[in-house]
């Protein structure tokens, strides 16, 4: 699997050494800090790696260490002629030029190496500064970034040097680089190391100047004066107090790790968890994070010369939030950017840039003629309040209802959950979600449906028992294409009895149940808390048409020609199913309907921050409309719109939008290419999901954009409380072996499995052949 582990041991002390600039002296202190360990731990190992280099092999920095400090280990992996950038020698060499990823298993390899042999030390050396490219023209703080190797950054001691320190630092520290030291050589001129120590004295970094090396002479006895300038370094009060420094580091370091889950356990209250079944041995613990993986504190053997982190694929994409990749940088840098702008400014009666592009991005690229308002709140939960307070009071305007009226209710589908605020609650049905929550009074009807999922290698539509009678059985399709292709279904038997049965429905409720609706609210296409159930689209398109073709059942007042909403306003809860999780820009457009409020989070961010945009009508939007501020819409937070959230979220956008454009998924929709519906597709392999669903211990199987469900089969009862899919999800968690594993969520007997946008095909497969293997094997 192309994926690179944190490099972290706990008989291995290992640094990389950054440089704020080029001649910066990287490789004297290197040098020195070799020479210096050598003399203090003479019963350890002490490796230097130089990962790339370029120049003359005789005047290779690894060949300098190696003639400087005696007994030590200096490698380097690779070696490239000509004295220029590692960009450029590489595009000018003849030799095979490593990827990113090859030239990273080659330094984690080296490292395990060193590892195996230590109790000892290793130093790796990066070349020129900070963002100097790397052999393939990635800058080096990106390209060394999944190692996350702890940092000694070698500051300049020019003239301009105090800059470039303080840049090179803050381009590491804001991918998340710990750096541990700063080290530059005296220069009694321009005195750098003086306002160094005091700028970072504020930032618990600590910076320490050595004497600078001797000056080159003409008389052939630079080794010897280098020799000695190197041992009187080695025994030297500011080396003492850096090789201190590096060790007690590297222990506290460990030390968190190994006691962060017994802390957690006393003081923290886990969501969605029931706590006589969290212990210390089942809370798992980050370390950081990068592209599709957690970094885990690894429990489970011997570790003295065992990697402390394995890499553990997120599963869930971090509760469905993580989209572009963990630790993204041009995320983490627009984030970045909007606090050193802007902080948090209030958002009631201003704008400022990134929020109105944001709104203009959202609107433009929604597609639906319907929507012209965003209105911004804090999570997905509350983004649905937002939605409900502006559809009932659209319905309230339009059939001129007391103000003051209390009994409106949502229409809805069973299984479906929006969120865990009070009025979110109650636009679902009961379930364990709010069962025992005493406020909870259920707002609503909701509607059984039929599900569509791969059984025995054929995509099925599937209708419950209870609706047989009145549906019929379901039907059988060559493609979950085919399934899709709402207006080539629309002439089939089954269209016509969803229509009657939702008709009748509908006129019993209000005609003689005497009940009051203020809006129809859907999740499009895929229920995620319920179970990642897949609703048949066909059924939910013909549930939003017959609502707007009820006026004379749902409204009581004049018809408003300027209105763009009949029946009941739509509301599609689309922060699940929205912004390409299910491969489109907006899931509504499977089912072929425009809402006439929309509500996105989740992905709008790329997991970074908490962020959601309601997205509404104009004629919603009027319904607020009055001399009187009473009638305004009541809703705020204090980080409505906050600056960092909207400028993350449209560098996430633009990300996405450039993915698509630049055709990145097609790998993965090739093979989902079919010629009887629209474009629909999975990362989740055609074969793999047609394996899945002939496994005996499957109910069922989706694959859609990149989710991936698998329903198990339970004999003692489906549901939210079954636990047939913990052994499964035990196995993933284990690793069966390998060097990494699966974090992975389960919803009563439904497991799944989410890939961010950016997961490559390679790696999808090497997952998928690790779910098929655990699926057979025992815990």
């Amino acid at each position: 699997m192309d994926v690179i582990r944190s490099a972290l041991w706990k008989s291995l002390h290992s640094y990389q050494v950054y440089g704020a600039n080029t001649n910066v002296g990287k490789t004297i202190i290197s040098t020195a800090i070799c020479n210096s360990l050598r003399r203090k731990f003479p019963d350890q190992k002490i490796w230097y790696l130089k990962p790339v280099s370029t120049g003359p092999l005789a005047e290779a920095d690894d060949c300098h260490v190696g003639k400087f400090v005696s007994g030590i280990n200096a490698d380097c992996l690779f070696q490239f002629d000509e004295p220029v950038s590692p960009h450029i020698a590489a595009q000018q060499s003849s030799d095979n030029v490593p990827s990113d990823s090859e030239l990273l298993q080659s330094i984690y390899s080296k490292l395990s190496q060193y590892a195996d042999r230590a109790p000892g030390w290793a130093l790796v050396e990066t070349a020129g500064g900070v963002h100097s490219p790397g052999p393939s023209g990635t800058s080096q703080v990106d390209l060394y970034r999944p190692l996350r190797l702890p940092t000694i950054l070698v500051g300049d001691s020019n003239l301009g040097g105090i800059s470039s320190s303080i840049s090179a630092f803050e381009s590491l520290h804001v991918r998340g680089y710990d750096t541990n030291l700063i080290l530059l050589f005296s220069n009694h001129k321009y005195k750098n190391h003086e306002y160094l120590v005091d700028y970072f004295s504020k930032r618990n970094v600590t910076v320490l100047s050595i004497p600078a090396p001797p000056e080159w002479q003409p008389d052939g006895g630079d080794f010897q004066r280098m020799s000695d300038y190197y041992d009187t370094l080695s025994e030297s009060e500011p080396m003492e107090h850096a090789l201190s420094l590096l060790k007690a580091n590297h222990e506290s370091r460990i030390e968190n790790l190994e006691s962060m889950a017994s802390r957690a356990s006393s003081v923290i209250w886990y969501p969605f968890s029931q706590h006589q079944s969290i212990s210390t041995a089942t809370i798992t613990t980050i370390d950081s994070a990068y592209g599709d993986h957690f970094q885990t504190l690894n429990m489970s053997r011997e570790r003295t010369r065992h990697p402390l982190l394995s890499p553990t694929f997120d599963g869930s994409a971090s509760w469905w939030t993580q989209g572009l990749g963990h630790g993204n940088p041009e995320l983490s840098l627009a984030a970045a950017y909007a606090a050193g702008r802007y902080g948090h400014v209030m958002f009631a009666g201003t704008v400022y840039e990134q929020a109105l592009t944001l709104a203009e991005t959202l609107l433009a690229n929604m597609r639906n003629s319907r929507l012209s308002r965003v209105f911004y709140s804090d999570n997905g939960s509350t983004g649905i309040e937002v939605a409900v307070k502006m559809a009932f009071r659209a319905s309230v305007v339009r059939n001129r209802w007391d103000a003051t009226v209390k009994d409106l209710e949502v229409i809805g589908l069973k299984g479906s959950y929006h969120g865990d605020t009070i009025g979110a609650m109650d636009c679902s049905e009961p379930s364990v979600y709010n069962g025992k929550v005493g406020w909870y009074t259920g707002r609503g009807y909701w509607f059984e449906y039929p599900t569509v999922k791969m059984v025995n290698s054929t995509w099925i539509v599937e209708v419950p028992e209870a609706l047989k009678p009145e549906l019929g059985s379901g039907s059988q399709y060559r493609s979950v294409s085919e399934i899709f292709n709402l207006s080539g279904r629309q002439s089939e038997p089954l269209a016509n009895r969803y229509r009657t049965y939702i008709q009748k429905i509908i006129k019993k409720l209000v005609k003689e149940d005497k009940r009051r609706f203020g809006a129809l609210i859907l999740e499009p296409v895929v229920l995620g808390a319920g179970g990642m159930i897949v609703v048949d689209p066909l059924f939910q398109k013909l549930l939003v048409e017959v609502v707007r073709e009820s006026r004379d059942i749902f409204e009581s007042g004049p018809l408003d020609t300027r209105a763009d909403w009949t029946g009941l306003p739509v509301i599609f809860d689309e922060v699940f199913t929205g912004l390409y999780r299910l491969g489109r820009f907006s899931s509504a457009s499977f089912i072929g309907v425009e809402p006439d409020i929309s509500v996105h989070a989740k992905l709008l961010t790329g997991g970074v921050v908490p962020l959601c945009a309601t997205l509404a009508s104009e004629s919603i939007f009027e319904s607020f409309v009055s001399p009187d501020k009473s009638d305004a819409l009541m809703h705020g937070h204090s980080y409505t719109a906050h600056a960092i959230g909207c400028t993350v979220a449209q560098a996430s956008l633009t990300s996405m939008l450039a993915m698509e454009r630049d055709r990145s998924w097609d790998d993965f929709k090739t093979q989902w290419q079919d010629s009887r519906g629209p474009e629909i597709w999975s990362v989740w392999s055609k074969e793999f999901i047609e394996k899945l669903s002939n496994d005996p211990a499957v109910a069922g199987v989706i694959g859609l954009g990149s989710v991936l469900a698998i329903t198990l089969k339970d004999s003692a009862g489906s549901g939210y409380t079954s636990t047939i899919s913990q052994d499964l999800q035990s196995r993933l968690t284990q690793g069966n072996g390998r060097e990494w594993n699966i974090h992975s969520r389960v919803l009563g007997n439904v497991i799944y499995l989410m890939s961010s946008l950016t997961s490559t095909s390679q790696n999808i497969r090497v997952i998928e052949e690790f779910v098929d293997s655990a699926l057979h094997s025992s815990v």
